[in-house]
């Protein structure tokens, strides 16, 4: 039996389902506070044998009903501590033997509280005690040992706290001891056992949904939270509703709803109370609308809440923005949110966006096009016909008339086809299938069953056959597409590589003259009075770097932990472009030193910155292993095809699209094997007798290579996906693998924002850094993610990182558009070359593997529709081609790639894709989370500077009002009233 969860002493639970939107069930969590610490003791008693000590200990534990990840932990402790744990709480029972440990003690209460209030009325100070015993109640529910729970629901404690509710009086249904016992209910539902015994109890529901006609909010609350969580239950969503009809006749209203929109209607003047109830109600009624038939049934949803927009909602819950409470607000954006979707895909079966369910002229427009030359259309007619013939006195009672009729047409929707109604009404007895019967004769509605059966497996038929030749059509049409675009890509290709060879002969003729022209000068400038190297050639190489002139600090700085780049490896990269020197005059260098200095300075400033069971059948013959031909049966019937078709798609390369991709894959899972076909070559003249799966793989072994053509056929169906530029479920391809590889190259290469801030960061660390971690020119990017790393020395929250975007923002405002120029930086960083290299790798070996196979069919004799030859041999000159293009970006990529790594001074052989594009990405998420910090920040003293002016006025105001109701004269009416409506225009009440 599965363990109770119920806590005991030292567990706190939650009844979760009235605090969110998920199922309910009952949780638990140890209090963390000091409190509950067991108290060190050496029991008066020795220790019994391990397996008594073991039943003792799981009676003991089976009491707390914990979890079985909590039991379990229970039960792993040494034997001493279960010893001291249990004589510890077997102690307390002892100390807390009483009256009032008992169920007895409490019903017996119940009973005479409810039969002493229908006969008299009783002193302040007894109601007093009597909500102290029910609070009691209320608190034994929650916290005694399971069995008081099980003992007071064997006593039918339940029926006496329902009789007590249905018997109060007026005085008594607006006290505490109301909100207490509607407290002790849902301390009740908070046990498993006990919810279970609430939701079967035949008027529970109902006499809980009594309890809305009270004033008192905290207990109206309570009923609502009951109920929305009721709601949740399996079974629970339509007792809510025969509640709610219960409350309407118990009430007297005319809709079962009517009080809850009045309620939230309603102003009271009292603010928390107000927004408390609301928030209850609209809780309440989103359960309503969204639990039960409404998870799946669009037609009950819409049903439901016509229900409450004929009652006028939708002008509350406008109205009810005005509070401005956050909590209330979710709660009115799920019940738009939901109706504007509803309403939308109701509108979608008419193929309109939006349907206004207030006009009457286009409803009616709606439902005369649906039914128009439809059998369905003369009914129709006659239902507009006798609705004008039906009796209507405006004082009379003939609106019961029109009732009934809204009625049947709401059962008619709502209604399943077994005759259930998920909506509980005035006629929830009432099946419309009775009606049909009485019109028709069992006959005829035997002749339509069958008709309609026969028309929907036409129709079904119809539909696959349509399904599979639009498949068909769909690989043609995109094999030929792709073939246009293989030739378009042949012909641009060797355009290209014609105009490239009459580039190359005209170089090389270039490079011939000028050839003969160097060796004229290099003659001339070797003789005596030769002239000299003309103006601006280079100079010679090796020439070293000067040292740079960089503003010393005052005082010592906080060092930035950067790796300075070596002099040999500053040619050609991107830090010859790189000038800091220009960078300090535009810094305010004493600002920089008084933030990150090495010494704290006592009075700083702060800076602001953010099988399904198959049929009996004939004993039939089979061979291979029980578990593989089960499998295979699955596979075969999900295929749908015989034999016969299956053998012949293979053959003809699937020409009519009959195999899809998924189901070649697991196809593969069964090629026969040799143990098997030796076995079924024995019972080959039993083939009548031989299972479905004996059969079949019986049958594909007599394919000539079926294994290899089933590959090459599988291959030959993914080979376009692989290469294609977007794969489903967001996986990039390797084509776009490849592509952002060469997006993300290209900009770091060509971002002035990058090369922008590389400035301003080597001038910081130049400044900072002193001695040979100093007079750097570059640096290793690595260190960009190290800028973060230095603290201001007058406040710890922000680093150099937050002061580098506040210069950058304030003197440089282009870099901003840093992450708009390297938005492709996050898809390269996901690029590992190795992989990628593998799966490319894997695609020429396949398309190798398939070369292969057509080499070995051009031998064999074909048989009669075989087609292999044919296919294939087109497939792979497009596939090769194709492939050839991956080739040629890999290599374009990796030259972009290494070019890039270059240009920043980095090892083109340790450094990969990920790792390179990844400093980068991590640096622009460090760059984005400091913006937003920094912008906190700012708002936040924004906040406090505002707060602080508000604060100056507003007590300037109630020294304004103190003063003048002084002035006031002595006869003058007014007083509480009027202090009262001071403190709400001042706001002091919500203080």
């Amino acid at each position: 039996m599965a363990p109770r969860k119920r806590s005991s002493r030292g567990i706190s639970f939650i009844f979760c389902c009235f605090r969110s939107s998920d199922h309910p069930e009952i949780t638990y969590r140890l209090r963390n506070d000091s409190s509950f610490a067991l108290q060190t003791m050496e029991p008066a008693l020795p220790m019994p044998p391990v397996e008594e000590l073991d039943v003792m200990f799981t009676e003991l534990v089976d009491e707390l009903d914990l979890t079985d990840k909590h039991r379990e932990a229970m039960f792993a402790l040494p034997a001493e501590k279960k010893w001291q744990i249990y004589c510890s709480k077997k102690k307390d029972q002892e100390e807390n033997k009483g009256a009032t440990s008992w169920p007895e003690f409490y019903i017996d209460q119940l009973n005479s509280m409810a039969a002493r209030k229908s006969l008299i009325a009783l002193e302040k100070e007894d109601e007093e005690e009597r909500n102290k015993t029910i609070e009691s109640l209320k608190t034994a529910l929650r916290t005694k040992p399971m069995r008081f729970v099980t003992r007071f629901i064997d006593l039918d404690g339940l029926s006496c706290i329902l009789n007590f509710l249905k018997s109060m009086d007026y005085e008594t249904a607006e006290s505490r001891i109301h909100t207490s016992l509607i407290g002790c209910i849902k301390a009740l539902m908070n046990n498993s056992l006990g919810r279970a015994h609430v939701l079967a109890h035949s008027e529970s529901i109902n006499v809980i949904a009594q309890s809305l006609s009270t004033e008192n909010v905290k207990t109206k609350v309570a009923v609502l939270e009951i109920m929305g969580a009721v709601c949740l239950v399996p079974g629970g969503h339509k007792k809510v509703l025969e509640a709610m009809l219960h409350y309407q006749k118990y009430a007297s209203e005319r809709t079962r709803f009517q009080t809850l929109i009045n309620d939230l209607d309603k102003s009271t003047g009292r603010y928390r109370d107000e927004v408390s109830l609301k928030t209850a109600i609209m809780s309440f009624i989103n359960a309503v609308l969204s639990q039960g038939a409404g998870v799946e049934s669009l037609d009950f949803r819409l049903h439901l809440r016509y229900e409450f927009l004929m009652l006028g909602i939708q002008p509350v819950i406008d109205k009810l923005r005005e509070h401005e409470n956050s909590t209330l607000d979710r709660h009115l954006d799920f019940f738009e949110m939901l109706r504007n979707e509803d309403e939308l895909e109701f509108a979608k079966r008419f193929e309109l966006v939006h349907i206004d369910t207030k006009s009457a002229t286009q409803m009616f427009e709606l439902t005369r096009k649906r039914l128009t030359h439809t059998e369905a259309y003369p009914h129709f007619m006659s239902i507009l016909h006798h609705c004008l013939q039906m009796p209507y006195k405006r004082s009379g009672n003939t609106v019961q008339y029109w009732l009934l009729l809204d009625r049947i047409v709401q059962q008619i929707v709502i209604q399943s086809d077994k005759g259930q109604d998920p909506d509980a009404t005035p006629l929830e007895n009432f099946n419309i299938k009775n009606v049909v019967r009485m019109l028709v004769n069992e006959n005829e509605v035997k002749q339509w069953k069958e008709q309609a059966e026969k028309m929907r497996k036409e129709h079904t038929e119809l539909q696959q056959k349509l399904e599979k030749k639009e498949r068909e059509c769909d690989a043609k049409a995109q094999e030929k597409e792709e073939m246009m675009q293989t030739l378009n890509k042949m012909k641009e290709k060797l355009e290209k590589e014609s105009s490239e060879h009459k580039q190359v002969k005209q170089q090389v003729a270039d490079l011939t003259a000028q050839l003969h022209e160097m060796s004229r000068r290099a003659i001339c400038a070797a003789s005596p009075g030769g002239p000299p190297l003309p103006p601006g050639a280079p100079a010679p190489l090796g020439l070293a770097l000067k040292k740079k002139s960089i503003p010393q600090p005052t005082n010592a700085l906080k060092s930035f932990n950067w790796s300075k780049l070596p002099e040999n490896k500053l040619a050609g990269t991107v830090w010859t472009d790189i000038d800091d020197t220009k960078v300090y005059k535009i810094l305010d260098l004493e600002d920089l030193e008084r933030t990150f200095s090495a010494y704290q300075r006592q009075q700083a400033e702060k800076v602001v910155f953010t099988c399904l069971i198959s049929r009996h059948k004939v004993k039939e013959l089979s061979v291979i292993d029980g578990r593989r031909a089960q499998n295979c049966n699955i596979l075969l019937s999900r295929l749908k095809l015989s034999n016969d078709e299956i053998k012949r798609a293979i053959l003809t390369m699937d020409e009519q699209e009959d195999l899809p991709k998924d189901m070649l894959e697991q196809l593969l899972k069964f090629v026969p094997e040799k143990g098997d076909i030796d076995l079924l070559e024995e019972h080959k003249h039993e083939l009548d007798r031989m299972a479905k799966a004996d059969r079949f793989l019986f049958e594909m072994s007599r394919i000539n290579h079926y294994q290899q053509r089933l590959q090459s056929l599988y291959f030959k169906k993914k080979f376009a996906e692989r290469v294609a530029e977007v794969k489903p479920k967001g996986v990039m391809s390797h084509t776009s693998l490849l592509s952002a590889i060469r997006a993300g190259s290209k900009a770091v290469l060509q971002s002035s924002s990058l090369q922008q801030l590389l400035e301003v960061v080597l001038a910081f660390g130049n400044y900072m850094n002193k001695g040979q971690r100093g007079n750097a020119f570059g640096f290793k990017i690595s260190s960009l993610n190290k800028i973060a790393d230095t603290k201001s020395s007058i406040d710890k929250n922000i680093t150099l990182l937050h002061y580098l975007i506040t210069i950058v923002e304030k003197k440089y405002p282009k870099v901003l558009h840093l992450h708009e120029e390297l938005r492709d930086i996050p898809q390269a960083a996901k690029v590992n070359m190795t992989e990628l290299e593998k799966e490319i790798n894997t695609l020429r070996s396949g398309l190798r593997a398939v070369e292969t196979e057509l080499d070995f069919q051009k031998s064999q004799v074909q048989q009669t529709g075989d087609k292999f030859v044919s296919v294939v041999s087109q497939f792979i000159t497009l596939a090769s081609f194709s492939f050839s293009d991956v080739e040629d970006l890999l290599m374009e990529a990796k030259e972009l790639f290494s070019k890039a790594v270059k240009h920043f001074g980095e090892d083109t052989d340790k450094m990969q894709p990920d790792e390179f594009f990844g400093i980068f990405d991590q640096f622009l998420q460090a760059v984005t989370e400091a913006k937003q910090e920094n912008e906190n920040m700012r708002r936040r003293k924004e906040e406090e500077e505002r707060r602080a002016r508000m604060e100056a006025q507003l007590k300037e105001q109630r020294e304004r009002e103190r003063k003048a109701r002084k002035a006031k004269e002595s006869g003058e009416e007014g007083g509480e009233f009027d202090d009262l409506v001071s403190a709400l225009r001042s706001g002091e009440v919500f203080d």
